[in-house]
């Protein structure tokens, strides 16, 4: 597939996976292992999208709570800009996470702007409800704000893909080499960053125990990861079914 293809399915993806059909599967959409998904099969380079979307998803991580509504960063941009450009340019995983982090902080003014202009559609949507306009409402709703947030994505991640690879390549090059690898430093420690967010977001005393067993089963017993998976879903039910057996004691 041609840039200029690329560039354009990276921008409706980025534009669908926003409308929020059901809230899971929208968050599932917008995770930079999704996007690494659909990147590998465009290219043909799926290990390297996948290592480069494994990477970006662990600097997200952190980003699971969104307090009054707003995230820090949107993973989503990141991952359809910065995923493509550093397949099409054989970048390495690290020096991808520093890319990324730029774009995801652009998302969130993108997404502010989105919500300024969507608020026009709710005085509208207040009307046709005096009038049980439901075709209205509906449009108000969904139609109208699905419309501005084409307008407002599809253009940022086409023109990022299309005439930003480019650009980069040109960066790249201009970066003296101690700069990247402090670049590549950076992007290493970012994941640690999100593990620790992540921590802190579910890391009650009573439940620390069960994750540093995952982690060391991982990392001393080499344990494969759907399988310490599969271990932990069952203990959770486990937990949970006592729980339950207490509460109706």
């Amino acid at each position: 597939m041609n840039n200029t293809a690329l560039a354009v399915v990276m921008g409706l993806y980025f534009w669908f996976a926003n409308l929020r059909f059901g809230y899971t599967f929208s968050g599932m959409l917008k995770q930079p292992v999704c996007v690494a998904l659909v990147v590998g099969l465009i290219t043909g380079q799926m290990a390297q999208a996948m290592t480069i979307g494994a990477g970006i998803q662990l600097m997200f991580l952190g980003v699971t709570s969104t307090p009054g509504g707003n995230v820090p960063n949107d993973p989503a941009l990141a991952a359809t800009i910065a995923i493509p450009i550093a397949v099409t340019l054989n970048m390495n995983a690290p020096a991808a996470v520093a890319l990324a982090v730029p774009f995801g902080i652009l998302g969130v003014f993108l997404d502010q702007l989105r919500r300024t202009i969507n608020a026009i559609w709710i005085h509208m949507a207040d009307k046709d409800a005096e009038k049980l306009n439901y075709k209205g409402i509906y449009a108000a709703a969904f139609i109208y704000p699905a419309l501005v947030g084409f307008l407002i994505r599809f253009p940022v991640v086409f023109a990022a893909n299309y005439f930003g690879r480019g650009a980069v390549q040109a960066l790249i090059t201009a970066i003296p080499q101690w700069l990247m690898h402090g670049f590549e430093v950076m992007g290493s420690l970012l994941p640690a960053l999100g593990f620790a967010l992540t921590i802190s977001v579910i890391g009650k005393k009573k439940l620390l125990p069960y994750f540093f067993i995952g982690f060391v089963a991982v990392v001393y017993f080499k344990a494969e990861i759907m399988a310490v998976a599969i271990i932990g879903v069952c203990i959770a039910y486990l937990v949970r079914k006592n729980a339950n057996k207490e509460e109706a004691s």
